[in-house]
Order: C-alpha cells, then sequence, then structure tokens
C-alpha cells in the first residue's frame, strides 16, 4: 500500500518530514507522497533522509486555488521541490496567506484575546501559517477545547474571525506544478460539494490545463463515493490516486496509510503517475 496525500509541519501537520517517512515504514507502506500546502520544503527535507528509511518518498505539493468562485486543491506530484519555477508562484501564495494571518490574529488581539503573530512563527519555525495554527493557539491558550470548536466558533466562514483568502486561478496552479516538473492531480473533488454537473464541469476545465488525474480514493470516501469517482475518472480518461490527507495529531481520526481505518491504495496508482511524467517529458 502506499499514501499519496500526506501533511508534515512544513504546513499543517504535525508530524516532522522525518517522523512521518519513519512511520510509514513502521506501517509497512511501500511510498509516501509529503504534500504539504504552498510549500515543498517538507518534500525536500523528506528526501534528504529518505536513503535511512525504506520507503520511497515522493516529492509534492498541494496548491491552493480558484475555480469558478470555489477554492480547489491541486496535487503536484515528481516535482523538483528546489525548482526556480515554484519560488515567486508560492512567495505570492504565502504572502497572501501571511497578510490574511496578520489581519485575524489583529482582530483577535483587539478584542482581548491572548495570541500575537510573533508568538505563533516563534511556536511553529519554518512553516506556512494558516488558520489551523491560530486554532491551535487558541485551543493551548484554553479558549476552546478542541481544533474543531475554534473553527466553528471563532474562523470559519461566517463567523466573526474569518477572512478571505485571494487564490491562484487554476490554470496558474496547474501550470506552476509542471513548470517545475511535476504532474497535477485534483484532490478530494467531492469535498468542494458540487453538483454532478458542475463535478464534471471542474474536472474537465482542470484536464483542459493540464491535469491528468483526480483523487478517487480518500479517507472520507465511502466504497460507493469511490466508484463513482473512478467511473468519471474513467469516463474523462483521467488517471486514478489515492491519499489519506494525514495531518497527524491535528486530524486525529485520520491515520497514514489508511484513513479512517479501511483505505488502501495500490502501488499501481504511483505507476500511473510515473508513466504520466514520462508522457509529459515526450
Amino acid at each position: 500500500m502506499i499514501d499519496l496525500h500526506v501533511h508534515t509541519t512544513a504546513s499543517d501537520g504535525t508530524d516532522s518530514p522525518e517522523e512521518v517517512v519513519k512511520k510509514a515504514e513502521e506501517l509497512g507502506l511501500a511510498a509516501i507522497a509529503i504534500t504539504d500546502h504552498d510549500t515543498a520544503s517538507g518534500a525536500a527535507a523528506a528526501l534528504e533522509i529518505c536513503d535511512k528509511y525504506n520507503v520511497e518518498v515522493v516529492a509534492g505539493i498541494e496548491i491552493s486555488a480558484e475555480f469558478k468562485g470555489t477554492e480547489v486543491h491541486i496535487l503536484g506530484y515528481l516535482i523538483d521541490p528546489h525548482s526556480r519555477a515554484l519560488k515567486p508562484v508560492l512567495d505570492w501564495v504565502v504572502n497572501d496567506r501571511n497578510e490574511r494571518n496578520r489581519k485575524i490574529v489583529g482582530m483577535l488581539e483587539a478584542d482581548g484575546y491572548d495570541i500575537s503573530l510573533k508568538g505563533l512563527e516563534e511556536k511553529h519555525p519554518g512553516t506556512v501559517l494558516g488558520r489551523p495554527h491560530i486554532a491551535g493557539w487558541l485551543m493551548e491558550k484554553g479558549y476552546v477545547s478542541s481544533i474543531q470548536q475554534a473553527f466553528d466558533e471563532f474562523l470559519a466562514d461566517g463567523k466573526k474571525y474569518f477572512l478571505p483568502r485571494t487564490y491562484l486561478p487554476l490554470d496558474e496552479a496547474v501550470k506552476a506544478i509542471k513548470n517545475a516538473g511535476g504532474v497535477a492531480v485534483a484532490a478530494h473533488p467531492l469535498q468542494y460539494m458540487f453538483t454532478d454537473e458542475k463535478l464534471r464541469d471542474f474536472l474537465r476545465t482542470a484536464k483542459a490545463a493540464g491535469v491528468i488525474g483526480m483523487e478517487t480514493m480518500y479517507s472520507l470516501y465511502s466504497q460507493e463515493e469511490t466508484r463513482y469517482l473512478e467511473n468519471i475518472a474513467e469516463e474523462l480518461s483521467l488517471i486514478k490516486t489515492g491519499g489519506s490527507d494525514y495531518h497527524g495529531s491535528r486530524k486525529p481520526n485520520i491515520m497514514l496509510g489508511i484513513g479512517t481505518g479501511s483505505m488502501a491504495v495500490p502501488d499501481g496508482y504511483l505507476d500511473g503517475i510515473k508513466a504520466a511524467k514520462r508522457g509529459y517529458q515526450r
């Protein structure tokens, strides 16, 4: 088995890149893809230590993008994590995130909450900060009892401390991945709550932009939902991929490799990604 959707402390996971690789070896996984949000630093760190473990590490990323007013996520696989082509794109994304963080933290501070952007940066050095880190701080300070409560009461869309982000256009996110030597895949397509018609519209548009596959197997999907996505993938000639979206203790119900307990991504899915990259290179 493999897991093609894994987060580390480089973004909003709680395990370091090496901890994730070590855990994957202990679980007997053949390969994992490090796909941190809007940064390739976790993948780069994992590649540096992967020779110590009997696990294949795939360098990846998960880029937030926009499709017709909805936030969507595009996974990039087999990228060069040090690619110069990625830097200006990710700098733009991270700067937008940082400005949003500054404003959210400022609103919380103004209302008397014990929080500071400097404190968050010191607590999570070298990390692309986001709302999960703010939620974790609120939990540690005792304002809420869980990350979910922090979102439900403070940070979710419609709540007082929510601010929207500016996202890359879908085609720009795909272009960044391709320019970094990778292949692009649509992440967890049912999470966007699209109708069947809009889901197909999204996937056709993504394919036209250069996306070659979609996550058909995901921690939160039932067998019926997976079959539904597999049928769409075959209909649109997209390769099938899968992953847990592991975040460590930040999402305690999702386990590395098996998701909520029954996910089993075959290693052939990685073969499909590699074949797609060879096709790009031709």
